[in-house]
């Protein structure tokens, strides 16, 4: 069975349905279960060089009070999760396209999800620029992925290969994230880990 997950980088609810998916997915060590991570980019618009946190929350939600319910109610979900989240830490929003392609690239060594996990704990629990190529390398590097390797893959078609995903997650009527293809289900959220158990037994048995 295939599981897609479509995901943002700079997602806080992505890292946490990443996190209960993985849960789920400990109850399952004999299925042949495949997870496809799809990029998507919540802000594809993005400039290369990002954007400070309090500009990126003022064009986003009118100022970061505004913004603030949202981001208490992650918190709350997250500390659910048992992870805590260091927002007030992040100083820049930043473009999601080179961290995408480190998943990528990690998929061929079979490291995909523990990429992605260190990338959400990078940019969310140590406020650090996961659009900055050296702190990307450094993520990489961490998990034996030479900079020669990291590097000859970002590259202008590789970019444009992330960027063109933007379109299949709009074809789809994706417009939020996280969102996943469970065999035959579709389900968007931060599903709780019992909701994805439920949904990933139903559909191994189906």
């Amino acid at each position: 069975m295939i599981i897609k997950v479509f995901a943002d980088t700079i997602c806080g609810w992505c890292f946490i349905g990443h996190h209960n998916l993985n849960l789920a997915l400990k109850d399952f060590p004999n299925s042949k279960i495949k997870v496809e991570h799809v990029p998507f980019q919540l802000n594809p618009d993005m400039p290369q060089e990002g954007i400070a946190r309090n500009k990126y929350l003022e064009i986003k939600f009118g100022g970061k009070e505004y913004a603030a319910p949202m981001y208490e109610n992650m918190n709350h979900k997250a500390k659910e999760a048992g992870i805590d989240l260091n927002l007030d830490i992040i100083g820049k929003t930043p473009n999601t396209t080179l961290s995408h392609l480190l998943i990528i690239l990690s998929e061929k060594f079979n490291i995909q999800n523990e990429m992605k996990q260190k990338i959400y704990e990078a940019y969310f629990i140590n406020g650090q620029d996961i659009g900055e190529r050296n702190i990307l390398i450094k993520i990489g590097n961490d998990l034996k992925i030479d900079k020669i390797t990291i590097e000859e893959f970002f590259n202008l078609e590789n970019i444009n290969k992330v960027n063109s995903y933007n379109s299949l997650a709009r074809n789809k009527n994706i417009n939020g994230v996280p969102f996943y293809e469970i065999g035959k289900e579709t389900v968007s959220g931060a599903q709780s880990t019992k909701v994805l158990k439920e949904i990933i037994k139903r559909n191994l048995e189906a």
